[in-house]
Parts: structure tokens; sequence; C-alpha cells
């Protein structure tokens, strides 16, 4: 049995993952810590919760003794770091906490790692660390880091620590950078479930500058199955770019929704662009693909409607995280943060 320890396995990609791979492996025992802030939610693992392959500790990854006392008594024996504070946006607007979960945490988890002797570490990152692109170009594992928003300033300072600890250590560490992520159970402040539950709700879409910024589009499954293959068969001390291969402007993506559900482009609001927006990302996934043998299964056309068709069919999951009722239960199950 392998032990694994996931952080952050109540937030979108994190739960995909847990969930993902409970259903499909029968020799894996995940233990997930996560804080529960404002975008944790443990509906998102309601078909794992029952499993006995499974266990959930609320708690923060900077808390050292805590993650300690999870090493130590569950053997763990593999990590994957999803544990992060994620929304560019929150980042602009107060940095502090991005800075202390995102490179604190990762010192914490990493430190304790070494002193256990894991076998494997996986830090899972962004393509937001490499800048901004032009017109033209592919991110590759080769491109120099340049983040510029702080948000991926913390990833990018998260990622250098983690090669560090390879190259000071020789750990068993690994990096994954992927492109942005769409699917179920999508915090409603993303782009794509922010513009389905704007449109059901016939309010305003709100679209940054002229819409034109680039983003490469991968579906939320193909990224977990991704996570798993660099886990299972990456070479230690390695980055390996995920992507899909699916370049798209926001108002692209914007339009496409209000077609899919037959609302009104008159819908689309346009506001001020946000501060250092990056212009466009994009992702060479030829490593991943020649050299481990992970290709996306997905095509978006059919991927967006399966997302948008979940949000249609979910209702109850995301009203209630608008309306907050989620933040009493879990303060009643688990203590106010």
């Amino acid at each position: 049995m392998k032990n694994v320890l996931v952080t952050g396995g109540a937030g979108f990609i994190g739960s995909n993952f847990i969930n993902h791979i409970l259903d499909n492996s029968d020799d894996v025992f995940i233990v997930n810590l996560d804080k529960l802030t404002y975008a944790g939610n443990l509906e998102n693992l309601k078909v794992s919760q029952n499993n006995k392959r499974y266990k959930f500790i609320k708690g923060d990854i900077c808390n050292y003794e805590l993650v300690e006392n999870i090493f130590s008594d569950y053997k763990i024996k593999y990590v994957i770091n999803f544990a992060a504070e994620s929304h560019v946006d929150r980042s602009i607007l107060g940095s502090q906490v991005f800075y202390h979960t995102n490179v604190i945490g990762t010192n914490v988890v990493l430190e304790l790692s070494r002193r256990f002797e894991v076998e494997r570490f996986l830090q899972v990152s962004t393509d937001e660390v490499y800048g901004s692109l032009g017109a033209t170009g592919l991110f590759t594992e080769s491109t120099p880091i340049s983040p510029n928003s702080p948000y991926s300033s913390s990833k990018a300072a998260a990622d250098m620590m983690v090669s560090a600890f390879y190259h000071t250590y020789g750990m068993p560490v690994l990096i994954t950078r992927c492109s942005n992520n769409y699917g179920p159970l999508q915090f409603p402040e993303k782009l794509i479930p922010l513009m389905i539950i704007n449109a059901l709700n016939d309010k305003p879409l709100p679209v940054y500058g002229d819409g034109m910024n680039v983003r490469d589009w991968i579906y939320v499954l193909d990224h977990n199955i991704a996570i798993q293959t660099v886990l299972e068969k990456g070479t230690p001390g390695n980055v390996y770019n995920v992507g899909a291969k699916t370049e798209k402007p926001n108002i692209e993506i914007v339009k496409l929704i209000l077609n899919y559900l037959n609302k009104s482009e008159d819908l689309i609001k346009y506001v001020s662009d946000r501060p250092g927006h990056d212009k466009r990302y994009a992702i060479d996934n030829t490593k991943i693909e020649t050299e481990l043998g992970w290709q996306p299964s997905f095509k978006f056309e059919d991927a967006i409607g399966k997302t948008i068709d979940w949000y249609l069919a979910n209702k109850s999951w995301w009203e209630k995280i608008i309306s907050g009722e989620y933040r009493n239960y879990y303060d009643t199950q688990y203590g106010k943060r």
C-alpha cells in the first residue's frame, strides 16, 4: 500500500485528483491535509469520504508539529503538494497569505519529507511562473522564470526551493507546471465557473480589458492523470510542463458559454484590465509526451460542454458556496479557522 499525503485536497484540482485515484487504484492510502479556507470544500469529496483508504485531516501545512505527526502516524512515503492560495486577483489585493502558504508551507512539507525520507515529492505548480508570452512561442521547461503577479512569484519561489532540495539534499522531487484548468468542482471565482453562473443568473459577465488575453486550457482530469504519471514515472529533479495545446482568448470562452446556454452577448461587460495582466500563456508539453507517454485525452469542445452541464446539474453545490452556507458547516464540524 502506498501511503500518500495530499495537501490541499479539498480544493478544485486536489479533490478531483483524490476522487480519481481512489476510484481507479486499490493500492493507495491517501491522507488529505487541508485548512478548509474559503475555496476548500468537503462536498467535493463526498464520493471518497467513506473510503477506508482515505483520511481527512483539517489543518495548515505551515503547522510543523501537525505535519510532522502526519508523517509519523501514517508512514508517508509520497507527497503531492496541491496546497496553495491560487487566485491572482486576491494576490493583488493582499499578498501576505500567498507567501505564507505557498512558500513557508511548501518549506515545512519539504523539510519533513526530507526528514522522513519520502520516495517522491511532487510540487504542483503553474505555467504562470514563466511570465507572459508574445504573439508567438511556447513555454518549455527551460524557459526562464519571470513571474508578474504576487501569486505567480510565490509559486516561483516555492518551485526554486523544491529544486534546491534536490540539488542540496538529493531529495527525489518533481515539479509539474500546468496550464489553466477547468472542469467540475471549480470555485466560482475562476473564469469559466464565474461566467457560467453569472450567465445562468442573467448577471453581467465581467471581462478584463479587451478580452484578448490568451490562456492554454486543460480539462482537470487530464491534468490529474498527468500528475499521476509524473509521480510514478518522472525523473527526480525534473520539471514537466502539462498542457493540452488549446489556446483561446478569454472573450472566446465567454461567448462560447453564452452560446451554449442560449444567453445574449449583451451580458458581457468589459471592465478595466487587471494590473500586470499577462497577455498570453501557451505550453509546450513535448517532454512529458515523449519521456513519459502522457497525452491529453479530452478535446476542449467536448470537455467544456461536460463542464457547463455539470454546473447546470449541480446548482445546489455552487449556490451554497455563493450564499456562504458552508462556512457555518465547517465552523461547526471542525472549529473556526
